[in-house]
């Protein structure tokens, strides 16, 4: 069972409730999209919240954020005597060396990759023989004395913990540090690479409060409760500046606290002494240490400019936050805000000539590829969908989803409200499945559809003429969508 941190007002840990307010006000306000929340002083729970459909135990994609949680465990397999942080990457994969290995290559060590120092300028692509491909790339710089943020020398650190231990990123980590700092194992998930090894660079999926736990970690030096988990000497490499990152700015000059410098999968930031896992649309696990404090934050904020502006906002905070004495009221506020907390209700337009003509008719997709499970992250693709039927109801529709040669149904509410169900297997990254619809005049018809584990909200829009049906797909993501050409379909 897990350890339940202490809770306690803000007042208690010398923190102004009223401060708090203002700093998720403006969270809310910053063209980003807020999924969660938790603040932790003195070791105790002093605030936290999730926006309505997300939720205290759901897990949540990671991104980058999932290359600190990596990097433990190169941290504990140090400990354990497995590895050294000098080792050689060439005698690590031997059997996968090009031919002529160059000089670069052969000096490339576990430090080096750790602080994001291969000496590469360009990242390499997922395929079943990316260590291969990763080890003949071209190394422009001397490793350990350029920065170039790469994704593929992250995920071989989860390779490496992997060759070294002959267990998954998961099974070698679930004794090591979840059962020992209380996180659920049953709870974490870790997408697979295309040969079955660890996406340490991205691929993880774990709970706030999880990742709140791993930055207490590395706080308190890597001992947990009076056991030491991770090296100290590791810790203090991995939140100092272990290489130089201010080339930064020249490729997301927007992104000022990417230009501090860079520790073991960590990110410093601009306040002194503050350093941070991060991960793509604002997944932020922040440590404080002259403050005793760390913020956790899982978000959509699209693009380096919104992400930044989370920090930005987090800086601001951290200059007015301190108060000593009692404010029941400012408290009480923050309760109120903090348990009513919600994205934006959806639009409710469940009327329209449309409903009766569709309702009950199957709608088989001729051309193009639609599917609920295409993501950038968490699901497999599937094979796209060949037919889809709306049934309408009182609240909503039941939409019959006929894909890989089976069925299956996703309910979507039409009252301002979203339908939550539980969509695929247990094993699965992403399983919780909001959605809601509603028409758009006479001939459109509107379904949202998020992954409650997931980052984005995409809509698909189906226009009907006459039989004709078409269908347009818009994402909330920072990231590129591949094309998959027009879809269209026709109504049985």
């Amino acid at each position: 069972m897990t350890e339940e941190f202490r809770r306690i007002s803000p007042e208690e840990a010398g923190v102004s409730s009223r401060a708090i307010l203002d700093y998720i006000d403006a969270l809310e306000h910053a063209d980003t999209e807020m999924h969660s929340i938790m603040i932790m002083r003195h070791d105790a729970i002093i605030a936290e919240g999730w926006w309505h459909p997300y939720a205290k135990r759901y897990r949540h994609a990671l991104q980058s954020h999932s290359k600190t949680y990596t990097a433990a465990a190169v941290g504990i397999a140090l400990q354990e005597g497995r590895l050294a942080l000098d080792e050689r990457i060439a005698d690590i994969f031997p059997e996968q060396l090009p031919e002529n290995p160059s000089e670069y290559l052969l000096q490339m060590t576990i430090h080096d990759v750790l602080c994001m120092g291969t000496g590469m300028v360009d990242d390499t692509a997922n395929t079943e023989h990316w260590i291969k491909d990763f080890l003949a790339h071209d190394i422009v710089y001397r490793p350990g004395t350029a920065f170039f943020y790469n994704n593929a020398g992250s995920t071989l650190l989860a390779a490496i913990v992997e060759k070294k231990t002959g267990m998954s990123l998961l099974d070698y980590l679930t004794p090591r540090l979840f059962d020992r700092i209380g996180i659920d194992a049953a709870n974490v998930r870790c997408l697979p690479m295309a040969d079955g090894t660890s996406l340490g660079a991205g691929g993880m999926f774990t709970a706030t409060e999880d990742n709140l736990r791993l930055m207490k970690l590395y706080k308190d030096g890597g001992v947990w409760n009076g056991e030491r988990i991770l090296p100290e000497d590791f810790v203090r490499r991995s939140t100092t500046k272990q290489n130089d990152n201010a080339s930064e700015a020249l490729h997301n000059p927007v992104a000022a606290d990417n230009f501090v410098g860079y520790g073991y999968q960590i990110w410093l930031c601009r306040p002194e002494g503050v350093y941070r896992a991060d991960g793509a649309f604002g997944q932020f696990t922040i440590v404080f240490p002259q403050e005793d404090m760390i913020i956790s934050i899982t978000e959509t904020a699209l693009g380096a400019l919104n992400q930044q502006r989370t920090l930005d906002i987090t800086w601001d905070f951290l200059k007015a936050f301190r108060k000593t004495e009692e404010d029941p009221e400012a408290y009480r506020s923050l309760q109120r805000k903090l348990a009513s907390l919600s994205l934006p209700q959806p639009a409710v337009h469940p009327y329209s000539p449309l409903r009766d003509r569709i309702n009950g008719r199957t709608i088989r997709i001729d051309r193009g590829f639609i599917t609920p499970k295409k993501g950038f992250i968490g699901l497999p693709a599937g094979s796209g969908l060949t037919a889809v039927r709306f049934d309408f109801g009182v609240y909503g529709a039941c939409m019959t989803c006929t894909e890989d040669g089976g069925e299956y149904t996703i309910p979507a509410l039409m009252t301002g409200d979203r339908y939550i169900s539980i969509q695929n297997e247990e094993k699965d990254a992403m399983q919780v499945l909001a959605a809601d619809a509603c028409f758009e005049g006479d001939h459109v018809l509107l379904v949202h559809l998020r992954w409650c584990e997931g980052c984005f909200e995409y809509t698909w829009r189906f226009t009907f003429e006459g039989d004709q049906v078409y269908i347009e797909e818009l994402w909330t993501t920072a990231f590129p969508v591949p094309e998959s050409g027009p879809v269209t379909g026709i109504l049985l």
